[in-house]
């Protein structure tokens, strides 16, 4: 009565789906980093472009400690008869954690530059853009290759407004 209560218990205790030979996925699936606007409303920026806050979470077993941020602008509307830059790639930045925010002062950089590209082009009114997360060793002339090869993140999009610069005096 013992060895027949013993072998139940020991055939109990046996979790025959563990040793069922099913791979077991990755945690994380997709990019290394994964981008968000933020919700609340951004403090305007003198510029006239005032794009929202970028959150991140980022996989902790591919945390990167330097990235650069690429901020596209949708340019179908521009009339130009020569090449037409419709994207500013921002220097490094330091990353820290697995979750964060890219700094008030490192998105005003990409303000500043949307805003010099939309005065030159003449762009006014709601304006799509887009926002990438790459591998600090992008290049500053980086084509689509070479966006797509050291991605660390999906684009991510919104739309602005914008209404022209500040004239100086």
């Amino acid at each position: 009565m013992l060895l027949a209560m013993g072998a139940v218990l020991l055939l109990a205790g046996c979790d025959t789906k563990k040793d069922a030979g099913i791979p077991v996925g990755p945690k994380w699936k997709g990019p290394a980093y994964r981008l968000a606007w933020d919700t609340k409303a951004p403090k305007p920026d003198a510029s006239g472009v005032t794009l929202p806050g970028i959150k991140f979470t980022a996989n902790p077993e591919a945390l990167e400690t330097r990235a650069v941020l690429v901020v596209r602008y949708d340019s179908s509307g521009v009339k130009s008869n020569n090449l037409v830059v419709d994207q500013v790639i921002l220097g490094a930045t330091d990353m820290k954690g697995a979750d964060g925010q890219l700094s008030d002062e490192y998105i005003s950089l990409a303000d500043k530059g949307l805003a010099q590209l939309f005065n030159i082009y003449g762009v006014k009114g709601k304006v799509k853009v887009q926002a990438l997360l790459t591998r600090s060793s992008i290049s500053s002339s980086a084509g689509p290759d070479e966006l797509k090869n050291r991605a660390l993140s999906d684009w991510i999009s919104t739309e602005i407004e914008y209404k022209g610069g500040k004239k100086s005096k």
